[in-house]
Protein backbone atom coordinates (compact mmCIF):
# COMPACT_ATOMS: atom_id res chain seq x y z
CA UNK A 1 0.00 0.00 0.00
CA UNK A 2 1.38 3.57 -0.83
CA UNK A 3 2.46 6.06 1.58
CA UNK A 4 0.69 9.58 1.94
CA UNK A 5 3.28 10.63 -0.59
CA UNK A 6 3.12 7.94 -2.83
CA UNK A 7 -0.69 8.66 -3.07
CA UNK A 8 -0.50 12.44 -3.60
CA UNK A 9 2.17 11.95 -6.29
CA UNK A 10 -0.29 9.43 -8.02
CA UNK A 11 -3.76 11.61 -7.63
CA UNK A 12 -1.58 14.68 -8.83
CA UNK A 13 -0.54 12.83 -12.06
CA UNK A 14 -3.54 10.86 -13.09
CA UNK A 15 -5.33 14.54 -12.48
CA UNK A 16 -2.82 16.01 -14.75
CA UNK A 17 -2.28 13.15 -17.50
CA UNK A 18 -4.45 14.40 -20.08
CA UNK A 19 -2.89 18.02 -19.62
CA UNK A 20 0.33 16.71 -20.18
CA UNK A 21 -0.06 14.62 -23.01
CA UNK A 22 -1.42 17.45 -25.14
CA UNK A 23 1.21 19.54 -24.41
CA UNK A 24 4.01 17.12 -25.00
CA UNK A 25 1.95 16.11 -28.12
CA UNK A 26 1.56 19.77 -29.36
CA UNK A 27 5.27 20.12 -28.91
CA UNK A 28 6.43 16.48 -30.25
CA UNK A 29 3.54 15.81 -33.03
CA UNK A 30 4.11 12.35 -32.41
CA UNK A 31 2.16 10.22 -29.85
CA UNK A 32 4.99 7.80 -29.02
CA UNK A 33 7.27 10.53 -28.32
CA UNK A 34 4.66 12.25 -26.60
CA UNK A 35 4.07 9.76 -24.13
CA UNK A 36 7.56 9.40 -23.95
CA UNK A 37 8.10 12.93 -22.94
CA UNK A 38 5.05 12.71 -20.44
CA UNK A 39 6.94 9.68 -18.91
CA UNK A 40 9.80 11.11 -18.14
CA UNK A 41 8.56 14.04 -16.97
CA UNK A 42 6.25 11.63 -14.31
CA UNK A 43 9.37 9.95 -13.37
CA UNK A 44 11.39 12.92 -12.81
CA UNK A 45 8.51 14.31 -10.58
CA UNK A 46 8.48 11.51 -8.68
CA UNK A 47 12.06 11.48 -7.81
CA UNK A 48 11.73 14.94 -6.40
CA UNK A 49 8.18 14.86 -5.10
CA UNK A 50 8.88 14.77 -1.26
CA UNK A 51 11.00 18.19 -1.89
CA UNK A 52 8.08 19.68 -4.71
CA UNK A 53 4.82 18.56 -3.05
CA UNK A 54 4.66 21.99 -1.36
CA UNK A 55 4.94 23.85 -4.80
CA UNK A 56 3.09 26.95 -4.61
CA UNK A 57 2.53 26.63 -8.79
CA UNK A 58 3.00 23.35 -9.49
CA UNK A 59 1.50 22.79 -12.66
CA UNK A 60 4.03 25.54 -13.75
CA UNK A 61 6.72 23.62 -12.27
CA UNK A 62 5.39 20.42 -14.42
CA UNK A 63 5.48 22.09 -17.53
CA UNK A 64 8.46 23.50 -17.25
CA UNK A 65 9.86 20.02 -16.44
CA UNK A 66 8.21 18.69 -19.46
CA UNK A 67 9.03 21.60 -21.69
CA UNK A 68 12.97 21.86 -20.79
CA UNK A 69 13.26 18.13 -21.19
CA UNK A 70 11.56 18.56 -24.85
CA UNK A 71 14.30 21.13 -25.48
CA UNK A 72 17.22 19.41 -24.26
CA UNK A 73 15.92 16.23 -26.09
CA UNK A 74 15.65 18.16 -29.24
CA UNK A 75 19.30 19.55 -28.62
CA UNK A 76 20.69 16.17 -28.58
CA UNK A 77 19.17 14.93 -31.84
CA UNK A 78 17.72 11.60 -29.65
CA UNK A 79 14.46 12.47 -31.64
CA UNK A 80 16.37 11.66 -34.95
CA UNK A 81 16.20 7.71 -33.86
CA UNK A 82 13.11 5.76 -35.84
CA UNK A 83 12.71 2.12 -34.39
CA UNK A 84 10.10 1.62 -37.35
CA UNK A 85 10.20 2.84 -41.33
CA UNK A 86 6.80 3.72 -40.87
CA UNK A 87 3.56 4.35 -38.76
CA UNK A 88 1.58 1.70 -37.76
CA UNK A 89 -1.72 0.98 -40.28
CA UNK A 90 -4.33 2.63 -38.08
CA UNK A 91 -7.94 2.65 -39.58
CA UNK A 92 -10.22 5.62 -38.37
CA UNK A 93 -13.32 7.37 -38.96
CA UNK A 94 -13.63 10.35 -41.08
CA UNK A 95 -12.58 13.23 -38.93
CA UNK A 96 -13.83 16.94 -40.55
CA UNK A 97 -10.66 19.48 -40.14
CA UNK A 98 -8.07 16.34 -39.70
CA UNK A 99 -6.50 17.52 -43.26
CA UNK A 100 -6.23 21.09 -41.35
CA UNK A 101 -4.38 19.95 -38.60
CA UNK A 102 -1.98 17.89 -40.33
CA UNK A 103 -0.98 20.71 -42.23
CA UNK A 104 -0.57 22.46 -38.90
CA UNK A 105 1.11 19.91 -37.05
CA UNK A 106 3.84 19.69 -40.08
CA UNK A 107 4.37 22.90 -40.50
CA UNK A 108 4.70 23.11 -36.67
CA UNK A 109 6.98 20.23 -37.01
CA UNK A 110 9.44 22.64 -38.74
CA UNK A 111 9.68 25.51 -36.89
CA UNK A 112 12.77 25.29 -34.80
CA UNK A 113 11.80 23.75 -31.26
CA UNK A 114 12.44 26.59 -28.89
CA UNK A 115 9.89 28.84 -31.19
CA UNK A 116 7.43 25.69 -31.69
CA UNK A 117 7.91 25.59 -27.80
CA UNK A 118 6.82 29.37 -27.54
CA UNK A 119 3.61 28.55 -29.90
CA UNK A 120 2.75 25.71 -28.07
CA UNK A 121 2.46 27.50 -24.82
CA UNK A 122 0.96 30.71 -26.39
CA UNK A 123 -1.77 29.60 -28.46
CA UNK A 124 -2.55 26.02 -27.63
CA UNK A 125 -2.29 25.98 -24.12
CA UNK A 126 -3.27 30.33 -23.91
CA UNK A 127 -0.46 30.87 -21.23
CA UNK A 128 0.80 34.74 -21.23
CA UNK A 129 3.62 35.72 -22.12
CA UNK A 130 5.10 35.35 -18.45
CA UNK A 131 4.34 32.15 -18.04
CA UNK A 132 6.08 31.29 -20.93
CA UNK A 133 9.04 32.91 -20.26
CA UNK A 134 9.37 31.66 -16.55
CA UNK A 135 8.42 27.80 -18.36
CA UNK A 136 11.88 28.09 -20.89
CA UNK A 137 13.48 30.24 -18.23
CA UNK A 138 13.81 33.30 -20.26
CA UNK A 139 12.91 37.51 -20.35
CA UNK A 140 9.59 38.10 -21.66
CA UNK A 141 11.34 39.94 -24.61
CA UNK A 142 12.44 37.05 -25.57
CA UNK A 143 9.30 35.13 -25.44
CA UNK A 144 7.62 37.61 -27.69
CA UNK A 145 10.74 37.60 -29.94
CA UNK A 146 10.31 34.09 -30.72
CA UNK A 147 6.82 34.37 -30.76
CA UNK A 148 7.31 36.60 -33.53
CA UNK A 149 9.50 34.99 -35.09
CA UNK A 150 7.66 31.16 -35.14
CA UNK A 151 4.50 33.00 -36.66
CA UNK A 152 6.96 34.49 -39.39
CA UNK A 153 7.96 31.05 -39.96
CA UNK A 154 4.15 29.62 -39.40
CA UNK A 155 3.56 32.26 -42.19
CA UNK A 156 5.69 31.56 -44.99
CA UNK A 157 4.85 27.57 -44.51
CA UNK A 158 1.54 27.65 -44.60
CA UNK A 159 1.43 31.30 -46.97
CA UNK A 160 -0.13 29.36 -49.83
CA UNK A 161 -2.67 27.37 -48.76
CA UNK A 162 -3.91 30.22 -46.22
CA UNK A 163 -4.11 32.73 -49.15
CA UNK A 164 -6.12 29.35 -51.10
CA UNK A 165 -8.29 29.07 -47.94
CA UNK A 166 -9.11 32.55 -47.90
CA UNK A 167 -10.20 33.30 -51.55
CA UNK A 168 -11.41 30.01 -51.88
CA UNK A 169 -9.85 29.40 -54.82
CA UNK A 170 -6.02 26.71 -55.64
CA UNK A 171 -2.95 28.65 -56.18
Amino acid sequence: MPDASDQEYIEYVTARLPALRRLAYGLCGDRDQADDLVQETATRLYLRWARIAEVEQLDAYVRTVLVRHFLDIRRRGWWRVHLFGGPPDVRSTEDRGAEERTVLRDALAKVPPRQRAVLVLRFLHDLPVEEVARTLGCSAGTVKSQTSHGLAAMRRLLGDRELAGRTGEER
